[in-house]
């Protein structure tokens, strides 16, 4: 590899680990009660499930890339707070379809308003297409991300 080619490399390394310190201590700082309601482990599964619609939890974990006894784990709580349910896998007798209930969507919907406004905040001084090109290029980060997690 090239010079030029390390150091671009090492630079997208450095952003990425500064862009999650960044946000998760702006997620702690954040003063508004909207970005507290669910922890990010509850708001990435009920964003899946508001997206892909129920699921069972294999596939649940092999979408969010987890250990089934993970999302289990996570399942279970979000079920005591009443954020999911569980009903009969009616293609598999052993196991459950995971849904997100009422109050989980609105709880997923309060934090997913929260975040937006931050980043509007936030990214107010940008152009359109500077936000349209972010959106983008994270998107194929992430999808870069799950490729690579998925072949191993």
């Amino acid at each position: 590899m090239s010079d030029d080619h390390e150091i671009t490399l090492g630079h997208i390394e450095t952003e990425v680990a500064l862009l999650m310190r960044f946000g998760e201590a702006t997620r702690r700082a954040t003063g508004t009660a909207e970005h507290r309601v669910l922890d990010r482990a509850a708001y990435v599964i009920l964003r899946h499930l508001d997206n892909a619609g129920p699921q069972n939890v294999s596939a649940l974990a092999a979408q969010l890339n987890l250990d089934g006894s993970t999302v289990t784990r996570q399942v279970s709580a979000l079920q005591r707070d009443g954020l999911i349910t569980r009903t009969p896998d009616p293609s598999d007798g052993r196991g459950t379809v995971i849904s997100a209930t009422t109050a989980g969507l609105q709880r997923m919907a309060a934090v997913r308003s929260a975040r937006t406004r931050l980043y509007g905040d936030m990214l107010a001084d940008w152009s359109p297409a500077d936000r349209e090109t972010l959106a983008r290029l994270l998107g194929r980060l992430n999808q870069a991300l799950v490729n690579r997690n998925r072949r191993r």
